[in-house]
């Protein structure tokens, strides 16, 4: 198992998530779609971290609507996501998670409207959105 910055027992991460946040960033669960908090959220004045050690992720800015019922982004923080081969599911995907904890975020796909071409699918339960002062 990969050894990441912030390291805790599942019993701490269940302890300190609550049970929806840590099945979703923990046991690599999804929240239904169109259900998340930051869904239809588009605050461009702030930044999205990790619901489980605060690491910055996403720049507001980057999020864009996709219609798929899951917040999306174009693109991550340099550095901040890890990506690993996901074929669970008779699938291959992309997971993403965040590289300071390894919590589940989502998946990324190549079918964004941007210009990155990226469309980073995150479950709600897995992020806080921190506005900019």
């Amino acid at each position: 198992m990969k050894e990441y910055p912030i390291q805790k027992t599942e019993a701490e991460w269940k302890e300190q998530l609550g049970p929806e946040r840590y099945y979703v960033l923990r046991q690599k669960g999804t929240e239904r779609p169109h259900t998340g908090k930051y869904n239809l959220h588009f605050d461009k004045n702030g930044s999205y971290h990790c619901g489980a050690c605060d690491a910055k992720l996403f720049e507001a800015n980057s999020k864009f609507e996709s219609g798929c019922g899951w917040p999306s982004f174009d693109e991550s923080i340099e550095g901040a996501v890890e990506y690993v081969r996901d074929t669970t599911l008779g699938m291959m995907r992309t997971e993403i998670l965040c590289a300071n904890c390894g919590s589940h975020l989502g998946h990324v796909f190549d079918d964004g409207p941007t210009e990155t071409g990226q469309r980073y699918c995150v479950n709600s339960a897995s992020v806080d959105f921190e506005k900019n002062n």
